[in-house]
């Protein structure tokens, strides 16, 4: 990648990085024409491929950038700073929902991108993918207390239960369309108060009731 890059304007940068979202989040790699981003973009071609060297390397940059700007986000609501694990996640709702309002296609783009078979790009992601999910995993589950939840509840399994709930909603919600992020808020608060209801000791609670 061509430093350049991060040379140009802040707003040029998400302009670039926008395009690449929406084109590559509405097909699959191979099918997401190069020039129909940079048209997006306001910029050429050439121009394009002077900042990313080939397509390959501008969908993982995309791909390292949604990673970069979600630990960035929940580090920013201090969602790795709760000791509640629902306050946790509510906090971690809110950073989600900013990033989407700000990259308004960058949900679209992470769940098919998880999706995605083609090994040009496929290994790099998945690779990606779980590096990051352990990451959170383990920030999470650190902070616990397991007196706070219904006795012998396995806490590794229950994360990784509604954070499986969680991937199955967004996959929902990217074929029935565009991500309407005032629903999905909606939605996430909903499933929250759901998990609090089943898993927390009776007279448990947090903050974001």
């Amino acid at each position: 990648m061509n430093d350049k890059f991060f040379e140009l304007p802040e707003e040029k940068q998400q302009r670039i990085i926008n395009a690449g979202y929406r084109v590559f989040s509405k097909n699959t790699y191979k099918k997401s024409p190069v020039s129909e981003i940079a048209d997006s973009a306001g910029i050429s071609k050439s121009l394009l491929f002077h900042y990313f060297h080939n397509k390959q390397e501008l969908y993982l940059f995309l791909w390292d950038k949604c990673a970069q700007v979600t630990i960035s986000y929940l580090e920013k609501y201090g969602c790795y700073e709760q000791k509640d694990l629902f306050d946790m996640m509510y906090r971690g709702m809110q950073a989600k929902m900013h990033i989407m309002r700000k990259y308004p296609y960058i949900g679209t783009f992470v769940v098919k991108a998880y999706y995605e078979k083609d090994p040009e790009v496929c290994p790099a992601i998945q690779k990606s993918y779980q590096k990051l999910f352990d990451y959170k995993a383990n920030k999470t589950l650190m902070n616990l207390n397991p007196d706070d939840f219904i006795p012998g509840l396995d806490l590794q399994m229950m994360y990784k239960d509604m954070y499986r709930a969680s991937e199955g909603y967004l996959w929902e919600m990217v074929h029935r369309g565009e991500l309407d992020v005032e629903k999905m808020e909606q939605d996430f608060t909903e499933m929250i108060a759901f998990w609090k209801s089943i898993y927390l000791r009776k007279g448990e609670s947090n903050g974001s009731d």
